[in-house]
């Protein structure tokens, strides 16, 4: 499969289900795989992930219920904790690396972000390619103190996205095709 096929089939899926159509195992050999190709400015290895599965995916998914105290709809959060797992996105903090080039110090932050980016598209292509149906969220930073007491998670961790990702019980609509030319602009 190319990576247009892959990033074509790469979809936002909200009806998943603890059904995976592979081994648990299979999924974490993906994700740390993906983890450990993308690319860093300066080799940081700035992006983190925590996975969620079982009862820790349930406890999750309660937990930024609890967080929000009702106001995101029970429905809608247990769309998500219905999945088989979470993949959570974390940046580490950078500040070795400004110290260590303070002239590039405003940058590594940025930096990190983009390669955050890169693994979030990496690893949301990679479930699918493994037929796996997965979402991205945001509920951070409201969910950031339970998220990090749950996960004993140090300070140093920020997070960035939450992916609940599992069986796919039900396809998106389809995707309407959009003018390209207001985004991409060519000159010659």
């Amino acid at each position: 499969m190319s990576i247009v096929e892959s990033l074509e089939k790469r979809r936002t899926y909200y009806n998943i289900n603890k059904e995976l159509p592979v081994r648990e195992d299979e999924v974490i050999e993906r994700i740390q795989e993906l983890t450990e190709l993308v690319p860093d400015a300066f080799n940081m290895k700035s992006a983190r992930v925590v996975v969620a599965l079982g009862e820790k995916q349930n406890q999750l998914w309660d937990a930024v219920y609890d967080a929000f105290e009702g106001q995101v709809p029970r429905e809608k959060i247990d769309s998500f904790k219905a999945g088989a797992g979470t993949v959570l996105y974390d940046k580490n903090v950078v500040e070795s690396f400004q110290k260590q080039f303070a002239f590039y110090a405003d940058n590594f932050p940025v930096w990190a972000n983009q390669a955050n980016g890169m693994l979030q598209l990496s690893i949301w292509t990679g479930l699918r390619e493994l037929g796996i149906g997965a979402s991205l969220q945001h509920y951070n930073p409201v969910i950031n103190g339970k998220v990090h007491e749950l996960f004993s998670l140090p300070d140093s961790y920020v997070l960035l996205a939450q992916m609940p990702f599992g069986g796919i019980a039900g396809e998106p609509d389809a995707k309407e095709k959009e003018d390209i030319s207001k985004r991409v602009k060519i000159e010659k």
